[in-house]
Formats: structure tokens, sequence, C-alpha cells
């Protein structure tokens, strides 16, 4: 989904995803709808002695549910940024904080592998949640009862946001790995295991969380959100548990390893058409091509490239006039899991290799990664691991 940058915070960009736009005015609905409800939970738990009718009064209630959505979500980016910040002090830098359909994420560019690392940045979001519920209580404890629409207004809101911020840093902390609670378990496992295996436990408890909280949410509680939420579980679980297994299996695995080197790599100029483009990929069963001109790399063509032309024009138009010019490089000597990534963040199919000097060394697609993954994992029983991979041509 598209994201929009609203600002930074510590120098960390702060995005809105599409989704957001929507949960947002939801969640003012539902609680400018629930006032009364929410009052009494407030009044039980807290003692706050509220009167619904000076908050039910007129278009006062939808007031309230902005207010204290804004509010909630306040308190999210909030605990990203405990997250963040922590990170940012044992030197893993934040791509991002984004708030989306079910909260916030910050994206750290690396995930720590020392479990004390991961259990600091893990609590340090649930922690900050604490404080803000606490400080909310306080403010809402400072204000005393009166007859006024507007101090009970923001003794309801310091009072709510009191109870959600302790209930969010609550709710993170259960073991629903990528949660916060997961990643705590991770940090507790490596203690003892490798963080491949920890990794591994702790998105399966994760798993089985995520259907126990599925279930609840569709059959006891009745609420699609809490569904919505254990589906996105499941998937960060499995997702980040196949990343970090492949990312030890690849351990030690460089570019280089993996590439086609140049000397193997076919190349295209641009002066050749887009059909006999076409005939060189059905011969050759290769869906991209370097393209160079005076022993330099100038672009890419790929098989999407040319089905762009009409097939009654592509012998009129050349490699040159549908080739990517702006090429995705990578170096030889980079680990190949942030080449991966870097696959991954650019939304392309392969890497061109070049030297420091800028010559061309080789090409990169993700069929090369995937090939290599399956040997080593085939390898694993013999113990020749990655060496296996290291080329001596």
């Amino acid at each position: 989904m598209r994201r929009f940058r609203i600002g930074s915070a510590f120098g960390i960009p702060i995005q809105l995803d599409l989704t957001f736009l929507l949960v947002l005015p939801l969640f003012a609905w539902i609680i400018g709808t629930q006032i009364e409800q929410t009052a009494d939970l407030v009044n039980r738990s807290l003692g706050a002695e509220l009167d619904p009718v000076l908050l039910t009064d007129g278009s006062l209630v939808w007031v309230l549910g902005v207010v204290a959505a804004v509010g909630l979500f306040t308190g999210v980016v909030l605990h990203e940024l405990g997250h963040s910040l922590v990170a940012i002090r044992y030197g893993f830098p934040i791509d991002s904080i984004t708030l989306w359909l079910f909260g916030g994420v910050a994206k750290l560019t690396e995930m720590p592998e020392d479990w004390k690392q991961e259990l600091a940045i893990a609590v340090a979001g649930p922690i900050v949640s604490v404080a803000l519920g606490v400080i909310s209580y306080v403010a809402f404890a400072v204000l005393p009862a009166t007859e006024s629409a507007i101090v009970e207004s923001a003794r309801f809101v310091l009072a709510y946001l009191a109870l959600m911020n302790v209930a969010l840093a609550l709710f993170n902390m259960l073991p629903g790995f990528p949660m916060d609670g997961g990643r705590v378990l991770r940090a507790l496992l490596a203690r003892r295991r490798p963080y491949a295996r920890a990794t591994q436990i702790a998105a399966e408890v994760g798993k089985v969380f995520a259907v126990l909280l599925g279930l609840f949410g569709l059959f006891v509680a009745g609420n699609i959100f809490l569904a919505g939420l254990a589906f996105f579980i499941y998937i960060g679980a499995t997702g980040e548990a196949r990343q970090t297994t492949m990312r030890a299996d690849l351990e030690g695995v460089t570019v280089r390893d993996v590439m086609t080197p140049a000397n193997r790599v076919t190349t295209v100029t641009p002066d050749v058409s887009v059909r006999e483009l076409i005939e060189t990929m059905f011969r050759e069963r290769h869906t991209g091509y370097p393209v160079k001109m005076s022993d330099e790399v100038v672009g890419l063509v790929t098989l999407e490239d040319a089905r762009a032309v009409r097939d009654v024009e592509r012998a009129a138009y050349t490699v040159g006039d549908v080739m990517t010019t702006e090429l995705v490089t990578v170096a030889p000597d980079t680990d190949v899991m942030d080449a991966l990534n870097q696959l991954q963040d650019n939304s392309v199919g392969r890497l061109v290799v070049t030297d420091a000097d800028g010559a061309f060394c080789g090409l990169l697609t993700r069929s090369d990664i995937m090939t290599a993954l399956s040997i080593l994992r085939s390898s694993e029983d013999d113990g020749l691991g990655a060496n296996r991979l290291h080329r001596t041509d």
C-alpha cells in the first residue's frame, strides 16, 4: 500500500500507510458510539466517577472519539519510538516508523542477533506504553470531578488513554512472534541456542498464538479485527523465521560466490531489435540481459520491457528504446542476504554486479540465490557447508 511521510522524530521518518486512513476514522467512530460503555469501564477500573450525561451531549461524543483515537495512535508512535531509540543506541539504524491498519511498526535495517540487545529493544516499547499510561493516569487524577463538560471530557480522554496504553503494553508482551513478547521469547531462547533455532521455536509459538487469537476473535469475541491481526501475526512469524533461517544458511556467502560471472553472461547491444531480443530469450531461456556499449554496461533489458512493445512493432524498436538505464548495482563482496534484500526493496529480478571502478563483474538473480540455498541445505549432512559454493575459477 502507498505510504505518506508526515514528519520525523529524532531523524526517523514517520509514515502513514493508506490503511491507517481507514482505521483512524473507524476507531474514532467506535469510541464515539461507545462513550457510555467506555465511561462505565473506566469508572469500574479506576473509580473515575465520570458522568456519562455530560459526555454524551450532542456532537461532543464525536469530538471525544476523534481526540481519543488520535491520542491512542500518538501513543503507538511513541511506543515504536521506544523501540527505535534503543535500537539506534545499539547501532541499528531505523528506516522508518509506519502507522497502518494494525497499529505501528518500526522498520530496523538489521535485526540484532545478540540476545541482550534484542531483549532491550523489545521491552522498550511496552515500557514506554506503561509510562504513558501512568502519566495519563496522574494527569487524570489531578483533575477534579466537576459538572463541567470540558473538564469531564479531559478526564475521560486521560482515563481512556491510561487504560489503553497499559493494555497495549500487555497485549504486545503476549508471545505472538514477531510481536514484542515473541521477540522477548526469542531473545531468552537465544541465550542457550543458536539464533536461527531460537527464531524457529519463537515462530512456532507465535503461530500457535495466532491461531488461538484468530479463533477467539471469530467465535468468542466476534471481532474481525482480532482475526485479521492474528492472520498477520501468523504470516509475520512464518516470514521472519524463513528469512532468519536463510540468513543462517547463507552466512559467509557473498555475491561473488553465487553470481553468474561476466564471462558467462550473455549481453546485448542497444541496436539489437526487440524481435531479435525475444528470439535470443527463447533460445537461451533467459528473461533479462545487461546491455553493453563500448565494453560498458549502459542498461538492462527484460522480457517485461520487450512485452511492452506490440508484436507488429518489435522489428522497428531496438533494445536501446526499451531498456532500463537506472541500474541497481551491487559489489561482489556484498553479503548475499543483503543483496537479496536489495532485490526485494527495489522490486527487481536481477542485480548488476560491479567492482569499485564500476567494471562489470557479473549478474545476480533471485534464481542464483535460491539455487545456492538449495545446494547449501542439501550439503548440510555431508558437512561441506558454504565452502562448496566458493568459486575456484
